[in-house]
């Protein structure tokens, strides 16, 4: 079983009494530990009584931590008054466990006896209940040298607990936590920390992690890359996750904002399923993208069964499963882009796309008709522009120019939004009827709908902030604006036209569609 660990921050002494609050209510969501961090507290006169306290009256076992600032705390004394802190607090309190760097502990053999008097290990004369963590913190990205440091840190006979943390590069280095933690020398806690590390901390239960931290709140990491407590054990369901627990992903570029975890998830635990869906951000490129899937692919312990990939990697998606051999679904290859990847049982890949039926009938909605009685001709003598001409807007155009609509590509970049076109074109044998325009072309009055398929007004986005309609464009109640972006739910687009009048479809009218067929894929391909 993996515990989950809150680390709670301390600054000073008439602080207890609100720390201790914040202690209650971590345990009231699940927390199995506590962590005091104490690393400006350390530096009070008053530091030891308080501290005394804390590990009295803390609701869960608590660990005591001041950390330094050369790893990532902010305690900056000396290392002699810090020791003695922690001795005298043991001696006298003693915390269920005692965190204390290996940097530390490792190069003076006099600050380790000190330490090692108040820490349980097979040469102590008496009973001690307080076990040390020795841990290694790298905010520059993987040591070199973490292995032997590993090592060293476990050939250490008061070491109860080794942790490892460092700033991952990517969400490879995920993978190489979970190896460390499978071949763990003695019980281990290991995560890397940044926009990289969230899937790692989810997961390790399904690698034997002793513990994981969670923030108490999204506004209160101690480390980039903890996951709030409350998502931790709802949206993720923590403790469901095992060894056999397969694993899913929200790949993309940013992926904080998605509620594929959230929908997907509770789908999973509806059907009984044990598997988790977790975010895996791949930075741009091609290149990120290939050597992410590729390594959790062939990650032999991962369990890696595909997943929901969004922007800006749907296009990559498509490429990857042809250079893989495996199947792409023809909607997907006429579009030119795929959101859902499903890795067979037999290890077989399949790309599919389920935003381009999605976006047409969330469009319908907005129209009046019926979703579920689509045809060929639904969408006849309906002039639609759609902004943008990434993959999102590729997917759009096509789910609406196969049911009759005219659409016209507006774009930035007026090069990008004729090769769309001409794409879309070809791959409806040349009865869609698809073109490129020039944005500023969108105020002539002759537009049924409006569809933004960019990044623009996004949570996390380029442009959180913004909206892609030009202010020429006369809106009123005989246009429907329709917004592919769900987070939030209001998008400055959304707010904008209803304000001026027009009829407003969503960002999470499509995301719900597409999800519930991503599912439907995920659960036939098993």
């Amino acid at each position: 079983m993996t515990l989950i660990c809150v680390p709670i921050p301390i600054d000073a002494p008439d602080a207890v009494g609100e720390a201790l609050e914040r202690a209650a209510d971590a345990a009231s969501r699940g927390a199995d530990l506590v962590e005091w961090r104490a690393d400006v507290l350390a530096e009070d006169p008053q530091a030891l009584g308080a501290l005394r306290r804390l590990v009295r009256e803390c609701p869960r076992p608590c660990i005591t931590t001041i950390r330094t600032a050369a790893e990532g705390g902010m305690f900056e004394g000396s290392e002699s008054d810090r020791i003695s802190l922690l001795e005298a607090l043991g001696t006298s309190e003693p915390s269920a466990y005692l965190d204390l760097e290996w940097s530390v502990y490792g190069s003076s053999a006099n600050l380790a006896q000190k330490v090692d008097l108040v820490v349980d290990h097979p040469e102590q004369v008496r009973e001690v209940p307080t076990r040390l963590i020795l841990s290694l913190h790298d905010f520059d990205g993987r040591p070199r040298d973490l292995m032997q440091r590993l090592a060293a840190m476990a050939a250490a006979p008061a070491a109860s607990v080794l942790k490892l943390a460092w700033r991952a590069r990517s969400i490879r280095d995920d993978l190489e936590v979970f190896d460390l933690l499978m071949e763990r020398p003695k019980p281990m806690a290991a995560m890397t920390m940044g926009p990289f590390g969230a899937m790692g901390r989810i997961l390790a239960p399904k690698f034997g992690g002793l513990l994981t931290y969670a923030s108490l709140d999204a506004d209160m990491q101690t480390a980039e890359g903890q996951v709030p407590i409350e998502e931790l054990r709802t949206i993720y369901r923590f403790s469901s996750i095992g060894p056999r627990t397969e694993v899913f992903g929200i790949v993309g570029w940013p992926v904080a904002h998605s509620r594929s975890p959230a929908f997907h998830n509770a789908a999973f635990e509806a059907a009984d399923r044990d598997a988790v869906l977790v975010p895996m951000p791949v930075a741009p490129g091609w290149e990120p993208f290939k050597a992410s899937i590729g390594a959790m692919l062939d990650h032999e312990r991962l369990d890696f069964r595909g997943g929901c990939v969004t922007a800006p990697h749907k296009e990559h998606l498509l490429r990857f499963v042809e250079e893989h051999g495996g199947e792409i679904e023809p909607l997907a290859s006429a579009v030119g882009a795929a959101n859902t990847l499903v890795v067979r049982g037999d290890g077989s890949l399949l790309a599919a796309n389920t935003d381009a039926p999605a976006a047409a009938e969330a469009l319908a909605e907005g129209f009046g008709l019926d979703p579920s009685s689509l045809d060929a001709s639904s969408f006849a003598g309906r002039r639609i522009a759609v902004l943008g001409a990434g993959g999102a807007a590729a997917a759009v155009a096509a789910g609406l120019a196969m049911h009759g609509a005219t659409v016209v590509v507006a774009n930035r970049s007026r090069g990008r939004a004729e090769s769309l076109a001409e794409r879309l074109r070809a791959a409806g044998d040349g009865t869609w009827r698809v073109s490129a325009a020039e944005l500023d072309s969108l105020a002539c009055g002759c537009f049924h709908a409006f569809v933004n398929a960019t990044p623009v007004g996004m949570a996390g986005g380029p442009e959180p902030d913004g909206s892609p309609l030009p202010d020429e464009v006369r809106l009123d109640d005989s246009v429907v604006v329709f917004d592919t972006v769900y987070a939030p739910e209001r998008t400055p687009l959304i707010s904008e036209a209803a304000a001026r009048g027009a009829k407003i479809v969503g960002g999470m009218s499509m995301f719900a569609r597409q999800a519930r067929r991503q599912q439907l894929l995920f659960a036939a391909e098993r």
